[in-house]
């Protein structure tokens, strides 16, 4: 009976050998094979039931693979290597990590073939702690001195980040091939290591090894990660210089290079090439030439070329939108996407936080606090770059219960480690009148960078706190971080709202002094607003005069403004006529001209200016102010009646002005610039926009709970005296932030002690 069964079982044999070949067999016959298997008896056969992993593994059906290891009763090295490196090539890498410890569990040693597959898993998962446990296991196994072995260490400490490691490694290969080289100089360009990524390519050339594309591309591709566009630029026209022809990957990873650099000439050159070698058709070249063409301002090419595309993916429509975006058309950006989400495209992440950072970036702030909501209702979770995009919405108007919520879903998220989003966080604080919020997040942060010592300073010096800026200045010094130039602009704006002037001068000669950091045009107009605003007016226009570079706007902006709050005519006039040669459009400008004179009593002045607006079309911006109020932004216009509670409004504020007048208050009608009787000056000054938010608050929010408004405008000085009494009279802390500073009422004073 056996000797019958024989010829019958060698026979089922060769059958289920044929059945399970990967080129034909589908995952039926793969399943059926299994079965047979287990029926028959065959799982000893080590040769059968690895062609059956390996058919398993090829068919992406790991679940019966994992079903099938399990079923063995021995299992040897083969059938888990296998299934290590199948996980591993399909991108599995958990998977790979956990067959690769049971493995180990059952005593089984790894081999030559196992090492690379279960390095690769530890790379992609960028578990550095597994792999240096898995390279102390190829020593001790004396794989080691194995090429894939150290190919694949090479690779995975490069992923990690480690390059000491890695050159280690690399340093101990007797013979790297172009695959360790090209990891290598990849890695020291993703990390920004331009030298040591160029001397380590050179090097490669001189040992005789040819560089090939990936080569190149690692090259062009890590310099661009890191910023550093010329150099990636260079790259790419050396590598077209010795013959190498670049292909798509090479043009899509150089091309926002040369949208930062913004050099249209080779961006055109690299567009000519690409449609002689017909790489039209491929979608990230033709999404990274619709990117370049919006970061150089070719807003007709870059439209052209879109409306050109053959078939319209998620990434060229994400570089569509920031392309409208950087040009300031953020409505078209916003039709654009909605278009895009309406059509049925796709949007990912990178769709939802561009969109939410031009609108963040242009003004429209509660535009962008409504897509994150909506983002994170379609279900597109928000990511690390996401967050700090959102948070200057919040900080610009304010919005304060917004951005809470968004400080509590970072933490739910665990990302409020990394340094921008804390950061942000710091500034968003800040800027809603949370000083102590904003301390409370940077003393918690577990790393901090210059743009964290930035954040903080700025905030204090926006809160009118000088002395606690320098302090803070002070102790970065002594942590070991530099400052940059933007470290000074924070100081001495502080030192400038406090009007510390000789501490400002220190700073600004011990920048380049100290620092090697050469005035740039903000740090004088730092000095500017010092100088004038301490009433120096002689001394600033000095200074601007001895500067070694034209003066811009924000220079003559600044002395304009201190002339306008000095009464200085003569000095007002000369610093309006060329800000209306450099911002011939910028109603602001002429509407501090005219305060000057109105100031004066100059009608004829006022007249004359009003004429030249009108000539030109301008008109005067509105004051504006914002107050948030049960988790939504309500914002009141001067002289605005459209709100609902707007009688309300008037009657409150009306009766505290009645209150003030008992207790000897009476309006400064000097601030009302118009031509008119008293009491309709009166009037105009009850209906200033940051009164109308502070009525409204009134109305609408718990007694002695604090009030925050943002205007659009510097605050004046019968808003300002007006505001302190209310803020005794209510017993409320008030935060008003105008367009110089913060402003923190408290019974009966403010924080900027009378000086802003």
């Amino acid at each position: 009976m056996a000797r019958q069964a024989r010829p019958f079982l060698r026979n089922s044999h060769t059958i289920l050998l044929h059945s399970l070949n990967p080129i034909t067999a589908s995952i039926q016959q793969a399943q059926q094979a299994h079965g047979h298997i287990l029926k028959t008896g065959l799982s000893s056969h080590t040769h059968l039931t690895t062609k059956l992993l390996s058919l398993y593994a090829h068919l992406l059906r790991f679940s019966d693979a994992a079903l099938l290891l399990d079923s063995l009763a021995d299992p040897d090295a083969f059938s888990f290597s296998t299934l290590i490196s199948a996980c591993s090539k399909s991108g599995l890498f958990g998977q790979s990590l956990c067959l690769f410890r049971r493995m180990l569990s059952l005593g089984l040693p790894p081999d030559s073939f196992i090492f690379p597959s279960t390095l690769k898993a530890c790379a992609g998962l960028s578990a550095i702690d597994t792999g240096r446990q898995v390279h102390g296991l190829a020593w001790a196994s004396g794989f080691n001195s194995d090429c894939f072995v150290q190919s694949s260490l090479v690779h995975m400490y490069v992923k990690c980040d480690e390059m000491w490691d890695a050159h280690r490694v690399f340093d101990g290969m007797m013979e790297p091939n172009v695959v360790s080289w090209s990891a290598m100089v990849a890695g020291y360009a993703r990390q920004g290591l331009v030298d040591e990524a160029i001397r380590l390519f050179d090097r490669m050339q001189d040992s005789g090894v040819e560089p090939n594309l990936v080569s190149w591309n690692g090259l062009i591709s890590g310099f661009n990660h890191n910023r550093h566009s010329s150099e990636s630029v260079a790259v790419l026209k050396k590598m077209h210089m010795q013959g190498f022809k670049p292909d798509e990957t090479s043009i899509s990873s150089v091309l926002p290079a040369v949208g930062d650099l913004e050099d249209l000439a080779t961006g055109k050159q690299i567009h000519g090439y690409v449609i002689k070698q017909g790489y039209g058709s491929d979608a990230c070249v033709v999404s990274a030439l619709v990117d370049m063409y919006g970061k150089c301002q070719c807003t007709t090419e870059m439209l052209q070329l879109f409306d050109e595309m053959v078939g319209i993916d998620v990434g060229s429509c994400n570089a569509l939108v920031a392309g409208l975006s950087h040009n300031g058309l953020v409505d078209d950006a916003l039709r654009v996407f909605r278009q895009f989400k309406d059509g049925g495209i796709e949007l990912n992440v990178v769709s939802w936080t561009s969109i939410v950072a031009s609108c963040a970036q242009n003004g429209k702030d509660i535009e962008a606090l409504e897509l994150f909501r909506e983002m994170q209702l379609v279900g597109v979770k928000p990511n690390l770059v996401t967050i700090p995009c959102l948070l200057p919405a919040c900080a610009n108007i304010a919005a304060l219960i917004h951005g809470k919520a968004v400080h509590g879903f970072s933490l739910r998220r665990v990302i409020l480690d990394d340094v921008y989003i804390g950061s942000a966080l710091i500034d968003m604080y800040a800027k809603c009148g949370r000083i102590g919020d904003a301390q409370r997040v940077f003393d918690g942060m577990p790393s901090r960078n210059v743009v964290s010592w930035n954040a903080i300073m700025g905030g204090y010096a926006m809160h009118g706190k000088g002395k606690e800026a320098m302090e803070l200045f002070s102790l970065m010094e002594q942590s070991g971080q530099k400052p940059d130039f933007i470290s000074f602009t924070c100081v001495l704006s502080a030192c400038s709202q406090t009007g510390l002037t000789e501490e400002g001068f220190r700073y600004f000669n011990n920048m380049s002094r100290e620092y090697g950091i050469m005035a740039r045009m903000e740090h004088y107009a730092c000095m500017v607003s010092l100088l004038s605003r301490a009433g120096k007016l002689e001394e600033a226009s000095a200074m601007i005069k001895e500067m070694p570079f034209e003066p811009d706007a924000c220079i003559w902006g600044a002395l304009l403004s201190s002339c306008r709050v000095h009464g200085n005519v003569s000095l007002g006039e000369k610093a309006a006529e060329s800000l209306f040669k450099l911002e011939p459009r910028n109603a602001g400008n002429y509407v501090l001209l005219s305060n000057i004179y109105a100031a004066k009593g100059m009608w004829d002045g006022v007249d004359r200016v009003r004429e030249m607006m009108k000539c030109m079309g301008l008109r005067k911006n509105p004051g504006c102010s914002w107050i948030e109020m049960k988790n939504k932004v309500h914002t009141l216009l001067a002289g605005d009646t459209s709100h609902p509670q707007m009688t309300q409004i008037l009657e409150r504020l009306g009766r505290l002005n009645m209150e003030m007048k008992k207790l000897g208050y009476l309006p400064n009608t000097n601030f009302v610039l118009q031509d008119v009787e008293e009491q309709e000056k009166e009037h105009i000054l009850c209906r200033h926009s940051e009164k109308l938010a502070i009525g409204l608050g009134l109305l609408n929010t718990p007694p002695r709970s604090p009030l925050r408004v943002i205007k659009n405008l510097r605050i004046c000085g019968d808003c300002h005296v007006a505001i302190k009494f209310i803020s005794s009279f209510e017993e409320r802390e008030i935060f008003v932030r105008d367009t110089n500073r913060f402003h923190h009422f408290k019974n009966g004073v403010c924080s900027c002690g009378d000086y802003w």
